[in-house]
């Protein structure tokens, strides 16, 4: 690192701040004349690679190659900017640095819509494995691109500045999702929020005075969540394929319906996720992708059947899975076949399996609403609600159940 007689700079973490995943924060010290400045420098690190002595990450891999460059842009960024003041002939301070450092910081975000955008997806790239999934940064790319279109769109120009957004703008781009784009009304809501939260970015960086969302609600609609049927769910569980590569799409699909795990999560499962508890139940046990939430769930025997077949297969074997899972596009488009070959008429895709679980398999058994979002990985109940639509099947019930508290009229009369 930069040393002197007058300055030197010393990268080190702080292993007091590890996070639940055993990261640490990165900083620098800089130290002009004796007096010191502690700069965050908003990165962590795993502590196992930390090397105090040379102030470098140490070992093999693009993590540790990509956080010793920054490191070692950083500390030449420090010394030019030390440099700069010593040019100036002037009194200054290892705060002056760190200041002058920090506002440069703030400068790296361009007063541009687009240019908020770049480098807050760059960051999102950076931090997946840590603090955010690969699918966060392709939502945001994905917005980024429909933000692009619609100023090129409407205003003619590559990109716009921060200062020209208003609420016209924002009432504007909900128009130009719905109707060029074709977007139904709660999509173009969840693109409209990540707008919103670009907008929320440059103004926590004073880069605009106020959020042009001030006046606008986001607002969503409610939906009816497509889900299989017991029979329907009977007629894929008894299907006979001819083709290996349906009957293991299907099984995949299933092993979701009886546990609830989304695709990313059930992607994921591996054997040491399979647990035998004290009462000899067996239970996946594993938190959502999604939200880092404990969804831990006891096994029905026909989950424990499709994680048995499996056991022996190559891909599971080579990849330490529990179920040969493919990409979700693959078993989205394999699952389109499995339908019309069983007879449902409906969009199969994964994620309807999750639903069933839902409202099929748990809900329609009458299993209590509160250990259903528990399996299910929910923070809140209102967000299990969504899919307790009551079926007609479990009104016949109900209502059997109140007829029969009612035999003591007849029997009296």
């Amino acid at each position: 690192m930069r040393n002197s007689s007058s300055f030197s700079v010393l990268f080190w973490t702080n292993k007091s701040k590890a996070d639940a995943k055993g990261l640490i924060p990165l900083y620098a010290r800089v130290t002009v004349e004796g007096r010191r400045a502690e700069i965050s420098l908003k990165k962590k690190l795993n502590a196992k690679k930390w090397d105090a002595k040379s102030g470098f990450m140490i070992g093999n891999g693009e993590e540790v190659r990509r956080i010793n460059k920054y490191i070692n842009d950083v500390n030449n960024e420090l010394f030019d900017i030390y440099q700069h003041f010593k040019s100036l002939a002037k009194v200054f301070s290892a705060e002056d640095i760190k200041d002058k450092y920090n506002r440069k910081e703030v400068l790296e975000l361009t007063h541009t819509l687009l240019g908020v955008f770049d480098q807050h997806n760059s960051e999102v790239e950076s931090l997946i494995g840590k603090d955010y999934v690969k699918g966060t940064l392709t939502k945001y790319k994905t917005i980024r691109g429909k933000v692009s279109d619609f100023i090129y769109t409407k205003y003619s120009k590559k990109d716009i500045a921060l200062d020209e957004l208003d609420y016209s703008f924002i009432a504007g781009f909900e128009k130009f999702l719905k109707v060029k784009e074709g977007i139904d009304h709660n999509t173009a809501m969840s693109y409209i929020k990540r707008l919103k939260r670009i907008a929320t970015i440059a103004v926590n960086h004073r880069l605009i005075n106020h959020s042009p969302f001030a006046g606008f609600k986001c607002t969503t609609k409610k939906v009816i969540r497509t889900h299989l049927t017991e029979n329907e769910l009977k007629a894929l569980a008894l299907k006979d394929f001819k083709f290996k590569r349906l009957e293991e799409v299907r099984d995949c699909f299933l092993f979701s319906c009886y546990t609830g795990y989304a695709f990313i999560d059930a992607q994921k499962l591996s054997l040491e996720n399979v647990v035998i508890r004290a009462d000899g139940e067996a239970w996946i046990e594993t938190r959502r992708t999604k939200t880092s939430i404990i969804a831990n769930v006891p096994l029905l025997p026909q989950a424990i059947a499709i994680i048995n077949k499996y056991k022996g297969h190559e891909l599971c074997l080579i990849n330490n899975r529990i179920l040969p899972i493919k990409s979700n596009q693959k078993m989205n488009a394999y699952l389109k076949e499995i339908a019309d070959l069983c007879g449902i008429d409906k969009n199969l895709t994964t994620h309807i399996a999750r639903h069933t679980f839902a409202t099929t398999v748990t809900l329609g058994n009458d299993i209590p609403i509160e250990t259903v979002s528990k399996m299910l990985g929910h923070t809140k109940i209102t967000t299990t609600q969504i899919y307790a639509r009551v079926q007609e099947k479990k009104i016949g019930r109900d209502m059997l159940k109140l007829r029969d508290k009612f035999d003591w009229q007849e029997a009296s009369a």
